[in-house]
This record gives structure tokens, sequence and C-alpha cells, in this order.
């Protein structure tokens, strides 16, 4: 990556983070996936109960693999016949590793689901949230956070998960109301009522969807 896109993120990445900790919520900057990686296993204790949302960006930068690997118990959801169960243990974990499918560059989080496990994880239940977030998801306000939510974030996964919306097919939003949608549930995180619940790691790379 280029010095000078080095240089304006993590510009940027302070007035994020100063946003973030406004609103009672802890944030980070890592130059790299390796430096994410460490201030995440650094913010989940060993022995820790941990579960996910689907975070392609918690993948890419090999966290899952190294929680996997290690002293914790990682519910894996893919393992699990019965998928609403697996679900359901997300709300009593330790931690709950997810990502955001935006940002405002005063700390504001976007996010959009269908099933609603992973916003609703993100507002209540796990005692802690560990957001790897990659830079390129930081947008300017809250009507630029949603709309790269939903003309960016969405038709990406609608398309990943094989699913028959409008906009896998155009690839922008249409604003559907198709059975398969995936914008159902819109998760909008001004505040976090308890401090030292949600950390948000801002990545120097350009991570997920």
């Amino acid at each position: 990556m280029s010095e000078f896109i080095t240089k304006r993120n993590e510009l940027l990445a302070e007035k994020v983070i100063r946003g973030l900790e406004s609103r009672n919520m802890s944030g980070y900057y890592a130059k790299d996936a390796e430096e994410a990686v460490k201030i995440a296993l650094g913010l989940i204790p060993e022995g820790s109960t941990v579960t996910m949302g689907g975070a392609m960006s918690a993948h890419e930068i090999g966290l899952v693999k190294r929680l996997k690997e290690g002293n914790y118990s990682f519910i894996d959801r893919d393992q699990f016949t019965d998928k609403r169960k697996a679900m359901l243990l997300a709300y009593d974990a330790d931690v709950f590793l997810s990502s955001s499918n935006a940002i405002s560059e005063d700390g504001v989080l976007v996010n959009i689901d269908g099933n609603a496990n992973r916003v609703s994880a993100i507002a209540q239940g796990p005692k802690k949230v560990v957001m790897i977030v990659g830079m390129n998801k930081v947008c300017d306000d809250v009507d630029g956070a949603m709309k790269r939510a939903r003309a960016v974030a969405a038709p990406i996964n609608a398309q990943r998960f094989g699913l028959s919306t409008p906009c896998a097919k155009t690839g922008s939003c249409m604003n559907c109301k198709s059975p398969d949608t995936i914008c159902c549930q819109f998760l909008i995180t001004r505040y976090s009522k308890h401090k030292d619940r949600i950390h948000v790691i801002l990545v120097n790379e350009n991570l997920g969807f």
C-alpha cells in the first residue's frame, strides 16, 4: 500500500477512534493484518467462549484460524446441523467477533442483516464485541455509511450467498422486497450503553465487503 494512503489512513483512523471513544466504544489502529490479530488476541482472554457472525474480515487477517487453533472455546456454526442453536449460543458468549458494513468518520457503526443474528448480537448479549474493520469501510457520515452498506456490501454478499435478489443481478441496490433480501434489519450503533463492550480494530487494509 502506498505510503501516502497509509499516512492518510493513520490520520483518518485517529479521527474515527476519537469518535468511537466519544460514544463509549474503544478503537484501535493496526498498520497491517498481523498487528490486527495481535490486538484482537489481546482483547480475547484464553479460555473465552468465542463465536462470530460471518465476518470475512476476521478470516482474511487470519484471526479465525488462530482462535480455532488456540486455547479458546470457538463456536463454529458451520459445524452445527441446527444453525439456530448455534446462533442462540452467541448471545451468552464471552466474545462475539464481527466486522461492520460501514463506519462513519465520527464513529457510528452501520450494519445490515438478513436473519438479524449478527446485528442482534452486536446490540445485546455477548459480554464483548470485537470488530475487525478495514479502512475501506470508513465513510464521511452516517448517510454515506448507510449507502455503502446497501449499495456495496449487500449486493456482494447476496452474490456470495447465491441469492436471487435484484442487487445480485444488477450490482446495485434496488430497494427490493425480494424473499431473498438480506436487507431486513438495519442497526445503527451511535453509542454503547456499556463501556468496554464494543471494540473496533481499524486495519490499514481493504478487508471484507
